[in-house]
C-alpha cells in the first residue's frame, strides 16, 4: 500500500505556487503596458478592453471542461500542459502587429491555456491537505497577489526600457522553463488510493477501486447541480471577478492618466498596496477559518460575505478620490477585505461538494465567474471613452455589495442542508 510522502504536500504547494505566479503574472503584464500597446498599434480604449474581455470570456468558457477533465485525467499533466500552452501564447503575444493577433495570441492561446490550470491545481491541493486546507489554499492564493504585483512592476520597467514586446518574451520564456520543472517534479496522483474522508483510520490511505469509484459525468453533474449554495457562491464570485478584472485592467491606466505617474510607477502602485494587504487578509482569513471551522461550520461562508460587504466602500473611494494618498489607502483596505474573501473562496465551496467532484465544481464556478467578469474590461473601456474612468471604477462597489448579499442569503437559507461533514485527517 502506498503512503503519502511526508513532505510532498508542501513541495507540491511550492511548485503550484510558482506555476500560479506565472499564470497570474502573464495575465497582468498586458494591463501594465496598455498605454504602450495603444500608442504602438494605434488602437482605441474599447479595442484594448475587447482583448481583455475576449481573454476572460474564453477562460470562462473553457474552465468547466478543465474542471471535468480534472476528475477523469491525471492532474499533473493538465497542470503541465496548461503552463506550456499559456506560456507559448504569452511569448507569441510579443509578435502581435494588430488587434486581431492580440486577440489570437493573448485571448485564445493564453486565455484557453490558463483555464486548464486552476481546477486541477486546486483539486490537488485539496487532495493532499486536509486540516491545513484553508491555510494551504491561502498560501496558493497569495501567489496571485505576488504574481500580479511583481509582474506589474517588471512589465512596466521592461516596457519602458525595452518596449512592450520584450515583456511578453520574458514571461513566456520563463513559463516554458517552469513547465519542464512541473513535468519532472510533480507526482502522478494515485487514483487507486485516497485519504479516507469518512471511514477507517484518518491517518492512513484507504484503498478504493478505481473502476467503480471513478465518477461518471452524470454523477458529477447530478451532485454538483443539486447544491443550491454553489449557485450563490458562483454568482457572487462572478461579481467579484467583474470588479477584479475591471480594476486590474484599468487601474494602471487610471493612475498613469489621472495622477501623471510614470508607466512603471503606475503599474507598480496600482497593484502593490492592494495586494500587500490582500496577502495579509488571505493569510489571516485562512488561519482564522481553519481554527474555527470545527465548531463553527458557517465561518467560511461568513468570511466570504464580510470580505465583499466591507470591501465595497473602499472601491467607491478608490475611484472617486482626487488625492493620491487616499487612493492608496483605499486600495489597501479594498485589498485586505478581498484577501479575507479569497482565503475561503474554494474552501467554502469544498464544504458543500464531495471530494470526488471538486475539480468539476471548481470549473463550473470559475465558468460562471469569468463569463460574468468578461464584460468588465470592455464596459469600463466604453465608460472611460464616453464618461470617465473614475465613474467606471467607483461603480464596481455596487457589484461587491450585491455579491456579499447573495452569499449572506445562501448562508442563512441553504448552507446547513448542503454542508458535508468530513473527518479531520492530517
Amino acid at each position: 500500500m502506498n503512503k503519502q510522502p511526508r513532505f510532498y504536500k508542501w513541495e507540491l504547494l511550492f511548485i503550484l505556487w510558482v506555476a500560479y505566479f506565472l499564470n497570474q503574472g502573464d495575465r497582468q503584464i498586458y494591463n501594465a503596458v496598455l498605454p504602450l500597446i495603444k500608442a504602438d498599434l494605434k488602437v482605441s480604449d474599447v479595442e484594448l478592453g475587447m482583448v481583455a474581455t475576449a481573454f476572460t470570456l474564453l477562460y470562462g468558457v473553457f474552465v468547466p471542461l478543465a474542471g471535468c477533465l480534472g476528475d477523469f485525467v491525471t492532474k499533473k499533466w493538465i497542470v503541465c500542459l496548461s503552463l506550456l500552452t499559456f506560456s507559448v501564447g504569452t511569448l507569441c503575444t510579443g509578435f502581435s502587429t494588430s488587434i486581431l493577433l492580440l486577440i489570437v495570441f493573448r485571448s485564445v492561446a493564453t486565455g484557453v491555456g490558463e483555464a486548464f490550470y486552476y481546477p486541477a491545481a486546486n483539486s490537488l491541493i485539496g487532495q493532499y491537505h486536509h486540516s491545513t486546507r484553508a491555510q494551504a489554499m491561502a498560501v496558493h492564493q497569495s501567489s496571485l497577489y505576488v504574481g500580479i504585483v511583481a509582474s506589474s512592476w517588471i512589465a512596466g520597467w521592461v516596457g519602458e526600457s525595452h518596449g512592450w514586446r520584450a515583456t511578453f518574451y520574458t514571461f513566456g520564456g520563463f513559463g516554458l522553463l517552469m513547465a519542464a520543472v512541473v513535468a519532472m517534479r510533480l507526482r502522478n496522483e494515485h487514483r487507486d488510493f485516497e485519504m479516507a474522508a469518512s471511514q477507517g483510520d484518518a491517518n492512513k490511505p484507504q484503498q478504493i477501486t478505481s473502476q467503480s469509484d471513478t465518477p461518471t459525468l452524470g454523477e458529477v453533474l447530478r451532485s454538483v447541480l443539486r447544491t443550491p449554495t454553489l449557485y450563490f457562491l458562483s454568482v457572487a464570485f462572478g461579481g467579484m471577478v467583474f470588479a477584479g478584472v475591471g480594476y486590474m485592467t484599468w487601474m494602471p491606466t487610471f493612475l498613469y492618466e489621472k495622477f501623471h505617474l510614470s508607466l512603471k510607477d503606475a503599474a507598480l502602485n496600482s497593484m502593490l498596496w492592494h495586494y500587500i494587504f490582500a496577502f495579509i487578509g488571505v493569510m489571516i482569513g485562512g488561519r482564522v477559518s481553519d481554527r474555527l471551522a470545527a465548531r463553527r461550520p458557517t465561518i467560511r461562508m461568513e468570511m466570504e460575505y464580510l470580505g465583499l460587504l466591507l470591501g465595497a466602500p473602499f472601491i467607491w473611494l478608490m475611484g472617486t478620490s482626487s488625492n493620491l494618498t487616499t487612493v492608496y489607502v483605499a486600495l489597501a483596505a479594498f485589498g485586505f477585505f478581498r484577501g479575507i474573501y479569497d482565503s475561503n473562496l474554494f474552501v467554502a465551496l469544498f464544504d458543500v461538494i464531495p471530494q470526488r467532484y471538486r475539480s468539476s465544481a471548481t470549473g463550473l464556478m470559475l465558468c460562471c465567474a469569468f463569463t460574468v467578469g468578461a464584460t468588465s474590461p470592455v464596459l469600463l473601456g466604453y465608460v472611460k471613452q464616453h464618461i470617465s474612468l473614475d465613474v467606471g471604477l467607483s461603480s464596481l462597489a455596487f457589484v461587491y455589495l450585491l455579491g456579499g448579499a447573495l452569499i449572506l442569503f445562501a448562508t442563512k437559507k441553504y448552507f446547513a442542508k448542503d454542508y458535508i461533514h468530513e473527518t479531520k485527517q492530517d
